[in-house]
């Protein structure tokens, strides 16, 4: 079955359609930050540096696939910031904006001209969101701070794994991401602040490292009840049993939580083990935890005597919590997932059709959507300078002193140069 196609909607409208963000961020947190505003609707104006976004060098055979996904309905706006002639076309656009986000290690933009006090002096309404990797105050905050060295620092690493092994950092950039979700949250509250009244011009701070730390759960209070530092489970929880992964006849696999007694006792009966559920030694959620490999080797050795489809099909009809291990291939099959729009095809210039994860959260009378691809560098230049007052004749001396680029004078990325 393949999956659902959609055309851009450049003319969709979404709850922040009156919102105009400048996004000089770079790489994956600001980029996701302004991905959400801009899915809703915000105008995000990427303030791009002569070489482009870094992600665009992100290539997957030549394709940059990251930046298609999270530079799609976003508008490029490519400045050299060492121009004097760019700094002052930049100022020109933060009185018609709402939002700037920044990533630049702390006094960078105060050395440029562009730290909160000047900024606040071009638009005292503006919101400021600043990512680093540490924060603006102490004594990490000069530090570089990719979400590498985030994972590893806020108890990700330590407690993701199994208990023989290494510590294991995520697959993908789950610092940056949770960063920049949460850094969308705070921005529009910011927003709505200032629309009141009570706090115009916010600047906030918005390390890496605090947002995963908060959502890891409550280590610092069980660490402070029990004196004890979480050790590596692998799949196993700490706070319900039985929850683990189980290997298939088939060579596949299922995940169970039955963190609830009615799906505990659901799950004992569907492998035919009501035995189980009478043993006081698994009378507790607290006992099942301690009891866990008993557990997992019972139900392991009955999952691992049959194939997917009938393991899922048994849990199904007892209305256990158990659910498939899917890779991607399988997740862009399943038919929840394309009746969904989970993933969506979408018109790209080099794919053809590009599958981009569907617009999410989906509001009911002010939907996201998808408005525009990803755009070419510098693609937007004269459409929004020329809304504060930027004519040909400005446009070309910018351009002519190095000031503005786009594909006339860009360096090639280094994926460009390698061929």
């Amino acid at each position: 079955m393949p999956l659902p196609r959609m055309n851009w909607t450049p003319e969709a409208k979404g709850a922040l359609a009156d919102l105009r963000v400048l996004d000089m961020t770079r790489l994956v947190a600001g980029n996701v930050l302004s991905m959400w505003l801009a899915d809703l609707g915000a105008e995000v104006i990427k303030i791009e540096p002569p070489e482009g976004d870094p992600l665009r060098a992100w290539r997957v055979k030549g394709v940059a696939t990251s930046w298609k996904q999270y530079g799609r309905n976003k508008k490029s706006l490519a400045l050299n910031l060492r121009k004097p002639e760019a700094l002052a076309a930049l100022k020109c656009l933060v009185p018609t904006a709402q939002i700037l986000i920044e990533n630049f290690r702390p006094g960078t933009i105060e050395k440029m001209g562009l730290g909160p006090a000047d900024l606040h002096a071009l638009n005292p309404r503006l919101v400021i969101v600043r990512i680093t990797g540490f924060g603006q105050t102490g004594p990490y905050k000069d530090k570089p701070g990719f979400g590498t060295l985030i994972e590893g620092m806020t108890g990700f690493a330590s407690s993701n794994g199994f208990a023989d092994r290494e510590p294991v950092l995520p697959p993908n950039s789950l610092a940056d991401a949770v960063a920049g979700t949460l850094g969308a949250f705070a921005a529009i509250s910011a927003v709505r602040a200032a629309e009141r009244g009570t706090a115009p011009g916010q600047v906030i701070d918005l390390p890496l490292l605090e947002p995963l730390f908060a959502i890891m759960g409550p280590q610092a209070s069980n660490h402070a009840l029990t004196g004890k530092v979480k050790t590596r489970t692998g799949s196993r929880s700490t706070t319900a049993a039985p929850r683990n992964t189980y290997r298939t006849a088939d060579d596949r696999w299922v995940c169970i939580s039955a963190s609830m007694q009615v799906i505990v006792d659901r799950l004992f009966r569907a492998i035919g083990r009501p035995d189980l559920g009478a043993n006081p030694r698994y009378a507790t959620n607290a006992l099942r935890v301690e009891h866990a490999e008993e557990l997992d080797e019972a139900i392991g050795a009955w999952i691992g005597a049959r194939p997917l489809v009938q393991v899922l099909a048994a849990f199904d009809k007892a209305e256990v919590t158990c659910a498939p291990v899917y890779d991607i291939s399988q997740i862009v099959a399943d038919p929840h997932v394309q009746a969904r729009g989970m993933v969506t095809e979408v018109p790209d210039r080099e794919m053809g059709w590009n599958p981009l994860p569907g617009i999410t959260p989906r509001l009911s009378a002010t939907p996201g959507a998808f408005r525009s691809e990803a755009p070419a560098l510098g693609q937007h230049n004269a459409e929004i300078l020329g809304t504060v007052g930027y004519d040909e004749a400005a446009l070309a001396a910018m351009h002519a002193a190095g000031a503005l680029i786009d594909s006339r004078n860009a360096p090639p990325t280094p994926a460009d140069a390698a061929g």
